[in-house]
């Protein structure tokens, strides 16, 4: 027997105009040229537009205002990151964000003084949670060794996002029989131990991390880490959603700005049905992955995450990534042999697709977990 979920979506003012302003910021600072000339940079982003981001107040969105954000919510940086999609805008921005829930939701009032202001005010945060490619994995090899009054960290994380500019980490460990979630400063790892990788999407950045001999603090574990990690999966879900969904329109505007410019035989090829019906299945796929991403949006608050909020980041990330993955072939394939080359803008769609697939769980594995949820 199926289970009905909450279905409620709402987009309230406050969403509508960070819609709005977010597309015409990423619209002006964002342009093709400047994603391609971003591709071989060493951080894949522009330091100055991220500094305009900050003073937009972008940083500080789900951070409360005690702690010097604006206390909007998560929800409200579903617009934004969505515009950051579509317009290849890569900044920390995600990394950040998802660090900054960590701290709220996990960490002590200490901890929260401490580093809540440093992400208002544009400090970098990004979790470190992988040991190897499995986001389905229930555990860890990297482990916390008392010492003394303190701790030992042991172990490497894989696919560290923004690790490079990281100002501090979060790295998931296993304390005794417990999972705990700590927080690393970037001034305590060597350079030596980043090692840079070249991902399939060359707009994004990560890097495995070496965290083996770094002496922990009792302060800088989060005093509810093993409980809200999996809020956290599921908030980076919802994030990754986002920004595929923005990805998946754009490469719809692109897949009809040519079919409604180039002709062969005399006619547009954009007149052939054979061309026309996969493009509107991109439309609705994409349609239906922003319907998702907003309906979650609506759920989601910072209290713990219920079993509605659960199935909505879940149909989120299931329905926005195959959306992508799609949109992005399809883009490749209408543009001939044109579309295998570097040179055409289709291949950034299908890259950043084969990225996003498996960015905090893939279709296969949420829908797994929806089938607990949504069946008897």
């Amino acid at each position: 027997m199926t289970r009905t979920a909450n279905l409620s979506m709402a987009l309230s003012d406050e969403q509508a105009m960070i819609l709005d302003n977010a597309r015409e910021f990423c619209r002006s600072k964002s342009d093709i040229t400047a994603v391609r000339s971003l591709l071989k940079s060493a951080t894949g982003f522009n330091s100055e537009v991220w500094q305009e981001m900050i003073e937009l107040g972008w940083t500080g969105m789900v951070i409360p205002e005690k702690h010097g954000g604006s206390e909007m919510g998560i929800g409200s940086a579903i617009p934004v990151i969505e515009n950051m999609g579509r317009y290849f805008l890569c900044t920390p921005f995600i990394s950040s964000t998802i660090a900054a829930e960590a701290i709220i939701r996990g960490g002590s009032e200490s901890q929260q003084s401490r580093w809540l202001p440093a992400v208002a005010q544009g400090s970098i945060g990004t979790m470190a949670l992988l040991d190897n490619e499995d986001w389905g994995a229930t555990d860890t090899d990297c482990i916390l060794l008392q010492d003394q009054n303190d701790f030992i960290l042991q172990g490497k994380k894989f696919l560290v996002a923004d690790a490079e500019v990281a100002d501090f980490f979060i790295v998931l460990a296993k304390q005794s029989d417990s999972l705990v979630l700590v927080i690393v400063e970037a001034s305590q790892i060597p350079a030596s131990a980043i090692e840079k990788k070249t991902l399939v999407d060359e707009t994004k950045r990560a890097a495995s991390v070496d965290f083996s001999g770094i002496k922990i603090s009792r302060s800088a574990v989060l005093a509810e880490g093993a409980k809200i990690l999996p809020d956290i999966r599921l908030i980076g879900a919802l994030l990754i959603a986002a920004e595929a969904t923005g990805c998946a329109a754009a490469a719809l505007d692109t897949i009809v700005d040519y079919l409604t410019t180039r002709q062969q035989f005399g006619r547009l090829i954009g007149s052939y049905q054979s061309l026309k019906h996969p493009t509107v299945d991109v439309l609705i796929q994409m349609d239906s992955a922003r319907s998702f991403i907003y309906h979650a949006a609506t759920l989601i608050d910072q209290d713990a995450l219920d079993r509605d909020t659960e199935i909505a980041c879940r149909m989120s990330k299931a329905q926005a990534a195959e959306a992508l993955s799609f949109a992005g072939d399809r883009a490749v394939q209408f543009h001939g042999g044109m579309g295998f080359t570097y040179e055409c803008d289709a291949m950034l769609y299908i890259r950043r697709a084969q990225w996003a697939l498996h960015q905090y769980g893939d279709p296969q594995h949420h829908r797994k977990c929806l089938a607990g949820l949504l069946l008897d």
